[in-house]
């Protein structure tokens, strides 16, 4: 498991010279490869649910703005 660091900086470089190159698909693929090596590293195990979280906050904060409806106990003067 100690070779993932490496991996994960070539497909860091080969995203980066893809993107230089302006090859979008070479860019996408090397940086995709790069995110799911990361995610399978103990250091990343946490990265999806920091992002499930994430959006759970985002989600119940846009969802009365949406709605056009007040969340309880607001009074809606912005202060």
């Amino acid at each position: 498991m100690g070779s993932v660091g490496i991996l994960i900086l070539v497909a860091l470089i080969g995203a980066f010279i893809c993107a230089k190159a302006r090859s979008a698909g070479g860019a996408i693929a090397f940086a995709s490869l790069a995110l799911v090596l990361f995610i399978a590293t103990p250091v990343g195990s946490g990265l999806p649910g920091a992002v499930g979280t994430f959006m759970s906050a985002f989600d119940q904060a846009a969802t009365p703005a949406l709605n056009r409806t007040q969340q309880a106990g607001t009074d809606g003067s912005g202060s």
